[in-house]
């Protein structure tokens, strides 16, 4: 009975927070508060945008982990496409926002073995080198052809989210003649069925090309790239899943790291966006993994996917309504 009023209370307040990033008020914000693309240090009304980051990004920091997703996926759309912010500082925050969780996982997951330094480094090189291309060309593209890709890639991922499927431990009959080389294999204990499980991986060339496309995505948008490594990783190369996501989780804090350096450089990061956000995603996420023991996950899927793709239809239309389309 108490399980049961604690599972309504979590999905009353879950549902308020996603009634509340969903409302028509956040919609219509950038238009309605048609001023400068950072509030200028002589507005009076400047430190309310911080206060409402703050409070957003902790709902954000919520959603994220009961999600399952990184919070520089969520990040960016909702931010860029609802807050009066120009697109470049979004996006150097958001690979902020994805680092400061990476960074916070990865010791822990090398020391439990589940990620796997073989299998992340040839990725990483790759990844990274690609990301600060990405970064450097998304700062040098106007900001309406970025918003209209962003939201083209925001909308990619929810019908990746829709359609992907994963495999606890996918079945590789023989380890490629690069992996076996790089010898990319390993053995992790699996608790739940408490047996070691060796684990090796196959079509490596072509998964290590793809990457080339995910890192570079990853500096252009700002976006983490945890919604892309894991499938591939997993369903393409054969890694099992918690390998694949904890691989996943260490591989953004090398990724992201090259894209920020690139947004630091620019004059990009700018304080009064980065702190409230940091602060705000690790009070949500400390307040999500409480949330999680009630939260059903078909629920919580769902709600992801309405308000990225909300957010996905929010970046392509202030793209095109800055080349003159107006749709809503």
């Amino acid at each position: 009975m108490q399980g049961t009023i604690k599972e309504k209370a979590g999905m009353l307040f879950v549902s308020l927070m996603c009634a509340i990033m969903l409302s028509p008020a956040w919609a219509l914000a950038s238009e309605a508060v048609d001023m400068a693309q950072i509030p200028a240090a002589g507005d009076p009304g400047w430190w309310k945008w911080p206060v409402i980051l703050l409070f957003v990004t902790f709902v954000m920091g919520i959603i994220a982990v009961l999600g399952g997703v990184g919070g520089g996926v969520l990040f960016v759309p909702i931010i860029g496409g609802f807050f009066p912010f120009h697109l470049d500082f979004v996006r150097g925050a958001g690979l902020l926002v994805a680092l400061c969780g990476a960074l916070a996982a990865g010791p822990g997951l090398l020391k439990a073995n589940l990620a796997s330094l073989r299998l992340a480094m040839p990725v990483a090189l790759i990844a990274s080198t690609m990301a600060i291309v990405g970064a450097m060309v998304g700062l040098a593209l106007p900001t309406h052809i970025v918003q209209l890709s962003l939201g083209g890639t925001i909308l990619g991922i929810v019908a990746i989210m829709l359609t992907a499927k994963k495999s606890t431990v996918p079945d590789v009959p023989h380890a490629d003649a690069l992996s076996s080389a790089l010898r990319i294999t390993g053995v992790f204990y699996e608790p739940t069925t408490k047996e070691e499980i060796n684990w090796k991986i196959h079509r490596t060339i072509p998964g290590l090309l793809t990457f080339i496309i995910i890192g570079f995505m990853a500096g252009m948008f700002g976006l983490g790239a945890g919604w892309a490594n894991v499938p591939v990783l997993n369903l393409m190369m054969g890694a099992p899943l918690k390998i694949s996501v904890a691989t996943s989780k260490f591989l953004l804090s090398i990724t992201d790291t090259s894209a920020a350096w690139i947004y630091l450089n620019k004059g990009c990061l700018i304080p009064m966006i980065v702190v409230p956000s940091l602060i705000g995603i690790m009070l949500g996420s400390f307040v999500g993994v409480r949330l999680l023991k009630v939260a059903k996950p078909t629920f919580i899927r769902w709600m992801v996917i309405v308000i990225l793709l909300f957010a996905g239809l929010k970046a392509v239309q202030k793209g095109l309504s800055t080349m003159g389309y107006n749709l809503f």
